[in-house]
């Protein structure tokens, strides 16, 4: 179980108190069942009535304001930034929608509804968690952020919804920069020679994508996660003293991810793989998880409780017990990873999932309170010590 808690703290992220900037972007990433026109225009509607109400509640906050006031302010991009992935799974659904009218012939119309409902809502998660589906969309995200930044200087908060979640996660563990290649090929056991090599050309910090970029990586990553270099030891020092351009070329802007908030949430149910303790990744999503402390990025999951999607990423836990869990010292915190799940819609079950558009008033308050007290469970001690001692109270329940 523990396990499973480590691989998951680094689903939740939400930046408030520690921004790179004062200066925001946020990007919207869309989830599943919206691959039409249709369903687009519902979800950019969404985002559009959404994100002025969240920007207002986010400058206006006394909390946030009397913080921001000590650097001059915070600001917020006016308009919303939308990445929208959906009609890239379309001709696989169209594949799918087609045997799906086969079957209508030869089932009973209980088996077809169910097929149809599956389908309907579950197609895209299941398709762009499949890494040769993932990896083409977290790139086109990155040159999206990479444009915005460009463009503005602004940091980026990603927003992500039901399986635009997936994408967040996988945006975060493959793009920030987090990999200290020396320290790796350490872990990875390379004799003295290439290591004294290695030593005389330090690189930055890199990340994932750029380790296993085709024709300029270091290597692959196996289906069990091992990172396999090439074989050809010259080739892979040249690519060597190449990653430092790669890095630039693929990886996230340098201090330019300021956070995610992840909302409608199924990552647990699709990722439940990674608490697997022979999964190399988890070494990466340890590393990962130090890297967003450190470097004052804030992870958040906001959940309606009747939704029957939004699945709890993990318990909350203190930087002391993540320290304890991960088995890695982590200096200097700043950043937040804070987990809520409880948020009351007042919204059936049925239609819980699809509301946070509908119910934005009670969804951007959620995501205030829940940053401001994530922020507080970690920093303030006497809040820290209210929050655990409640949670005590409950568990003998």
């Amino acid at each position: 179980m523990q396990k499973f808690i480590i691989s998951f703290l680094v689903l939740f992220l939400m930046p408030v108190f520690s921004f790179a900037s004062d200066t925001l972007s946020f990007v919207y990433i869309n989830g599943s069942n919206n691959n039409d026109a249709k369903m687009k225009n519902w979800y950019e509607n969404g985002v559009h009535k959404l994100h002025p109400l969240l920007r207002k509640k986010f400058l206006k906050n006394r909390t946030i304001k009397k913080y921001y006031s000590r650097i001059g302010g915070l600001n917020i991009k006016e308009d919303p930034v939308i990445f929208f992935w959906g009609y890239d799974s379309k001709q696989d659904l169209e594949y799918v929608k087609g045997q799906l009218e086969i079957s209508k012939m030869v089932s009973s119309s209980g088996a077809y509804l169910v097929r149809s409902l599956i389908t309907q809502y579950l197609h895209d998660a299941i398709w762009v968690q499949k890494p040769h589906n993932m990896h083409p969309v977290i790139a086109d995200l990155n040159e999206k952020i990479k444009q915005e930044v460009a463009t503005t200087g602004n940091s980026i908060m990603l927003y992500g919804y039901s399986a635009g979640t997936f994408v967040t996660y996988e945006y975060l563990f493959n793009k920030l920069r987090y990999v200290n290649v020396e320290n790796l090929f350490k872990a990875l056991g390379m004799d003295e020679e290439f290591m004294d090599f290695v030593k005389k050309n330090p690189k930055n910090d890199t990340c994932l994508s750029a380790l296993s970029k085709e024709d300029t990586g270091l290597g692959a990553f196996s289906s069990t996660g091992h990172l396999i270099l090439n074989p050809n030891i010259q080739k892979l020092k040249e690519n060597y003293l190449k990653l430092d351009d790669v890095t630039e070329e693929v990886c996230a802007p340098k201090d330019k991810i300021a956070g995610v908030v992840n909302f409608a949430c199924p990552l647990p149910l699709f990722y439940s793989d990674i608490s697997d303790p022979d999964y190399e990744l988890n070494y990466y999503n340890k590393l990962m998880i130090k890297y967003i402390l450190e470097n004052g990025i804030f992870m958040l999951t906001v959940n309606f409780r009747e939704d029957p999607l939004g699945f709890p990423v993990s318990s909350n836990m203190t930087v002391a017990d993540i320290e304890k869990l991960l088995n890695l010292k982590i200096e200097n915190p700043s950043g937040v990873i804070f987990d809520n799940s409880g948020v009351w819609s007042k919204r059936m079950f049925a239609f819980a999932h699809t509301s946070y558009w509908t119910a934005r008033g009670t969804f951007s308050n959620a995501i205030i309170k829940s940053a401001i007290n994530g922020y507080k469970f970690q920093y303030d001690e006497k809040f820290q010590k209210k929050i655990l001692k409640n949670k005590s109270k409950k568990s003998e329940l």
